[in-house]
């Protein structure tokens, strides 16, 4: 089964907790704290190969979560990181924000990278807030704990030609004489149901072929499949647009041109700036002067004077096209990466204070900053929750509260902390 898009759900490693430890040795019965810091959460990375052509991997496995940082130990030692999640997708895979549609990374070499998500950091042990006020900090700080996100992989084919045109006007035939490739031939509408890869060599040179299935009138709106594959010619460096000239389905050869290239820029506009050679297919179903007729016709109707005529049965003309092929591409650079949207994927929240008043008269504290803190809070342990305290006054969230109205007696909420406030 050829997939070419698919929703899943990625996390990046939850940083480990810290250690609250004191140091205890035979000749040390009351030494000081020694809890190590908690290891860093994995990341989640993308990876591109050519070793895959397809996101049919994705089909039943959707949810890619690192591992944990391990939690931190006595003797000042750190937890060991978690491992990254890897994630293979082919060549030509694009990662898009679900919630803007818009690309943010572009996988289109093979070996490139895209850090999706950065693992949690890890908490501090109770060494790291020994000072000369606090010489035996009886509490430490939590991971960072990270959330999983929506992404959407979408593939699109990394060919250097691609062949368009009506359906039965040969291109399956024609890859299949022209390359490696062995895709399924017959003669009826939308034999191709996924794009077919094959390699061309010539005068020792290679380069890959691309065949687009379901280009008819109305594609780039949804007819046929060609809503589906058009995506696959965004990346082609040339443009082998295959016309039946024997207009054996009873198709006008001239309409079948317009049709097609008309539904390419509706696609995108990009793609009619893409160099097309017109190929005349099956040229064996019509005698001479009825196949110069057509090309005649054909050629000063649309003001067209390259083509090339080809029979992929008798092979006539098939030796041509692949040397123009050739000579084309040499003079054309390999299109630049899609344009990527400047956003953060992965933006951590690390300064926001929101402070929101309940009609039971409590006061919630939320935001980015404050649960950083709160993660060094242990609402039991007495020197924590006063360290905790210090820190709201330190970063003016007392003084905000009381902007809102906070008086004494009155309840403070920070994510599961709750507390009295008390002048």
């Amino acid at each position: 089964m050829f997939l070419d898009r698919v929703k899943i759900s990625i996390k990046a490693g939850n940083g480990g907790k810290g250690s609250t430890s004191f140091l205890r040795t035979a000749q040390t019965a009351n030494g000081g704290p020694d809890g190590g810091d908690g290891g860093k959460g994995g990341d989640v990375i993308f990876k591109a190969t050519n070793d895959l052509n397809t996101l049919y991997s994705f089909r039943f496995k959707k949810k890619f979560v690192a591992e944990n940082g391990e939690d931190g130990h006595q003797k000042n030692q750190t937890g060991k990181s978690g491992k990254d999640e890897i994630i293979l997708v082919p060549t030509g895979t694009v990662l898009i924000n679900p919630k803007t549609d818009k690309i943010i990374a572009d996988l289109n070499e093979d070996g490139a990278v895209f850090v999706a998500l950065k693992g949690g950091v890890g908490g501090h042990g109770n060494a790291y807030y020994k000072s000369s006020i606090k010489q035996a900090p009886t509490f430490s700080q939590l991971g960072e704990t990270t959330s999983p996100k929506e992404v959407i992989l979408e593939l699109k084919t990394i060919a250097d030609v691609g062949l368009v045109g009506f359906p039965n006007v040969g291109k399956s035939t024609l890859l299949s004489v022209i390359s490696n490739a062995n895709p399924k031939i017959a003669n009826y509408p939308f034999t191709t149901i996924y794009p077919n890869l094959g390699v061309c060599e010539v005068l020792g040179e290679t380069f890959v072929v691309a065949d687009i299935p379901g280009l008819i009138e109305g594609a780039s709106e949804g007819t046929g499949l060609g809503h589906y594959f058009l995506k696959h010619v965004e990346r082609v460096r040339l443009i082998v647009h295959l016309i039946d000239i024997s207009e054996s389905e009873g198709r006008s050869a001239v309409e079948d041109y317009k049709i097609i290239n008309d539904e390419l820029g509706k696609y995108n506009k990009e793609l009619l700036k893409t160099k097309q050679i017109v190929v005349f297919s099956k040229c064996d179903l019509l005698d001479e002067e009825e196949l110069k007729k057509k090309i005649d016709n054909f050629t000063k109707t649309l003001k067209i004077s390259d083509y090339v005529c080809i029979s992929s049965y008798t092979r006539e003309g098939v030796e041509t096209l692949k040397k123009k092929i050739l000579e084309n591409l040499k003079k054309i650079p390999k299109k630049k990466a899609l344009a990527v949207e400047e956003f953060d994927f992965d933006k951590k929240d690390f300064s926001s204070i929101e402070i929101t008043r309940h009609d039971d008269g409590s006061f919630e504290v939320s935001g980015g900053r404050i649960e950083n803190l709160a993660r060094g809070v242990v609402i039991s342990d007495q020197m924590s929750f006063a360290y905790f305290q210090n820190k709201l006054k330190e970063m003016g969230v007392i003084d905000m509260l009381k902007e809102k109205g906070l008086k004494e007696g009155d309840t403070v909420v920070i994510k599961d902390i709750s507390f009295e406030y008390i002048e």
